[in-house]
């Protein structure tokens, strides 16, 4: 019970992730972002079946700042196509996310890595989670990293039918913009620390 307490915890606070679940909620783009949900979902079904069946082993703690880095860069370019999305009526909306959008993000967040670790290595053998179950269980909690996003949209949507504006749905998408390049600008301080080593 304390591995999904953990995890959903861990997923479902504000991240680059989650912004870009808002942010497609808000300009009224759910049903064409399921694709990114998904795409979320897999990313860390991946990462924990790796984890959960390799360990720390498959990839070393000293590669983590890399990983870090080309998530910066992925999540800088994603802000920079939000901040020159241009919406001009609540019809006119900048191209949806999709499902390699959201399993690249997630793949490359080195924070992901770091929730993952301690479940695959401490939690599960403390909890006799072996074999099948590793699957099992990591299939469960990417249900719940797929829910996450799809949280702050269903969010986002209801704020999003609240404004009839396109200004203000610009001014938004420009706030979300800022929010990935701040997420990023940690990302990116990863790598630095990493570089610098201990």
């Amino acid at each position: 019970m304390e591995i999904f307490l953990y995890t959903l915890s861990v997923m479902y606070s504000p991240g680059p992730v989650n912004f870009m679940g808002l942010n497609a909620g808000l300009t009224g783009q759910l049903k064409k972002t399921i694709g990114f949900f998904l795409g979320v979902g897999c990313a860390m079904l991946i990462l924990f079946v790796v984890f959960g069946y390799l360990g720390s082993a498959a990839i070393p703690q000293s590669w983590l700042h890399y990983i870090a880095l080309v998530g910066a860069i992925y999540t800088f370019y994603l802000a920079a196509k939000m901040l020159l999305a241009n919406v001009e009526s609540t019809q006119s909306q900048p191209a949806a996310l999709n499902f390699f959008n959201g399993l690249w993000i997630q793949l490359l967040n080195p924070k992901a890595i770091l929730v993952i670790l301690p479940v695959t290595t401490i939690m599960y053998p403390a909890a006799n989670i072996r074999g099948s179950m590793i699957f099992v269980v990591s299939l469960l909690i990417s249900l719940g990293a797929s829910g996450a996003p799809l949280a702050y949209a269903l969010m986002g949507q209801l704020l999003g039918q609240k404004i009839a504006n396109p200004v203000w749905f610009n001014r938004l998408n420009k706030v979300m913009g800022i929010l990935l390049i701040v997420s990023g600008i940690f990302m990116f301080n990863d790598f630095l620390i990493g570089m610098r080593g201990p």
